[in-house]
């Protein structure tokens, strides 16, 4: 039994060495990617604790007499990391948050068959090390008061002012176009397939559903970040008035926030004094600090436009694909079957910005889209021999 518990026990520590490799690719991911060198600097740190923690499983499996698994680095698994990397620092922090009782699970099993208890006391400290990424992703600081959990994570484990990002970035916005125009142009395909048994006129009504849903997409992301980006240059307006008739309630402003921080009374009064004194810093500071508006932030109207007519595009063309080349009952099946991959694939990319089960994601936009496609078609066959 002893032989057997040690073998499960070898076992687990092979997970968690997979799962310590894992993580460190991401942060390392991350890092690299990261422009700001204070926050590069963070996230390399975190890797560098994970880096350590697989290292100790290493040594361990060896004095057990088991060598480490070879790590897979599999094309799912860089093609995950590359997106979760392009999604944003946040929303990828988001993502390592949500599997934080994975690990806790697996961590807890592993306790339960350690052999030693120098064993159990690796695992805690382990367990500790992970949590305390969490806890500074969560808190602001000790005794601070709780600030939104996406800028707080940020602000403590990236040692920001402040962080303000769309979520999920330009990721999320590609494949919530692709979803929008993959579900509107499947339906039309599927009602005009009905109507004509895939005839020819099935390919101009996807071409032109394409090209409708992807000018509707871009011009109303268009106007809408337009709006956005004009009501927030007419609060920094504000912000910047504000600063020039009552300098002194504006120091004392910056001074609390710097005092909720934890930045001690004196040294946070200096700051805002020496803050104060540059107005343009000042104003900077402000309008991050109580508007939660940046440079960076400010939505580009043309770049929102661009990239939401673009995914639109792309997921609006999937249905139509087979009809440039087969008509009639086959080109039906086939973009009823790429369409519905095609939808449970957009679904479980979503987990990226929702954080929501891949599988359970997927499956229950395959459904939606098939549930769609078969109102449609079956609406198209009725109306059919009218529009014939």
């Amino acid at each position: 039994m002893a032989t057997q518990d040690n073998q499960k026990f070898i076992e687990g520590l092979k997970r968690a060495w997979i799962a310590e490799e894992d993580s460190l690719r991401l942060y390392a991911a991350l890092a690299d990617h990261e422009k700001d060198p204070d926050r590069k600097k963070a996230l390399a740190k975190l890797a560098a604790t994970e880096r350590g923690h697989k290292e100790r499983w290493q040594k361990r499996l060896r004095e057990l007499g088991s060598e480490p698994p070879v790590y897979h680095d599999t094309p799912g698994k860089r093609i995950w990391r590359w997106v979760l990397v392009q999604s944003g620092t946040d929303n990828a922090l988001d993502r390592i948050e949500a599997s934080e009782a994975d690990d806790s699970d697996m961590y807890g099993s592993l306790e339960a068959l350690a052999p030693t208890d120098a064993d159990r006391s690796a695992i805690e400290a382990v367990q500790q090390d992970e949590q305390s990424h969490f806890r500074m992703m969560s808190k602001a600081g000790e005794g601070a008061p709780q600030l939104p959990t996406a800028q707080t994570r940020l602000d403590t484990i990236l040692h920001r002012e402040s962080w303000h990002k769309h979520g999920g970035g330009w990721v999320g916005q590609m494949i919530y176009g692709a979803n929008d125009g993959l579900g509107s142009v499947f339906g039309i395909v599927s009602g005009m397939a009905g109507a004509t048994a895939g005839g020819p006129a099935v390919l101009l009504a996807g071409l032109s559903g394409m090209l409708a849903s992807a000018l509707s997409m871009g011009s109303g992301a268009y106007l809408a970040s337009k709006s956005e980006r004009e009501m927030n240059q007419a609060e920094i307006e504000r912000e910047r008035k504000e600063l020039e008739t009552h300098p002194q309630e504006e120091k004392e402003e910056l001074s609390l926030f710097y005092q909720l921080k934890g930045v001690p009374e004196e040294e946070a009064n200096s700051l805002a004094q020496y803050i104060i004194s540059q107005p343009e810093q000042a104003l900077k500071m402000l309008s991050s600090e109580e508007l939660g508006l940046t440079e960076q932030a400010q939505p580009n109207p043309w770049l929102e436009a661009g990239s939401a007519s673009l995914s639109t595009a792309m997921g609006a063309f999937i249905p139509i694909i087979p009809f440039f080349f087969l008509h009639g009952y086959p080109a039906i099946y086939l973009s009823f079957g790429i369409s519905t991959l095609a939808h449970f694939l957009v679904g479980a990319a979503k987990t990226v910005v929702t954080g929501l089960n891949p599988w359970k994601s997927g499956l229950e936009m395959m459904l939606v889209g098939l549930g769609e496609a078969t109102i449609t078609y079956v609406l198209g066959l009725l109306f059919g021999p009218v529009v014939r």
